[in-house]
C-alpha cells in the first residue's frame, strides 16, 4: 500500500508541474505537450534497466545447485531402474 501511495503522489506533482507548465507558458505549447511522452518513455527505459540490472546481479544458491545435482541424480537412477533409457550420463 505504502508503494501504491508514493506512485501515486508523484503522479500527482509530475501532473501539477505539467499543468503549472501548460497554464505559465514558460516552455513553448508544442514542447510541453509532448512531456507526458517523454515521461512515459523515460519510465519504461529505466524500468528496463532495472530488469537488465536485476539480471546482471542475479544472486547464485551453490546450496540449492549442489541440492539440484542430487536430486537429478536421484531422479536418473529411478528411472534406470524403472528401464527407461535416458541418454548418455
Amino acid at each position: 500500500m505504502k508503494h501504491a501511495v508514493k506512485i501515486l503522489s508523484l503522479l500527482v506533482a509530475i501532473s501539477a508541474c505539467w499543468i503549472s507548465l501548460l497554464q505559465a507558458a514558460i516552455i513553448p505549447r508544442s514542447h510541453t505537450w509532448l512531456l507526458p511522452i517523454y515521461f512515459i518513455v523515460s519510465l519504461g527505459c529505466y524500468g528496463l534497466l532495472m530488469v537488465g540490472m536485476g539480471l546482471m546481479q542475479f544472486p547464485t544458491c551453490p546450496q540449492e545447485a549442489v541440492l539440484l545435482q542430487q536430486d537429478i541424480a536421484e531422479a536418473k537412477d529411478f528411472l534406470k531402474h524403472k528401464g527407461v533409457d535416458i541418454g548418455s550420463d
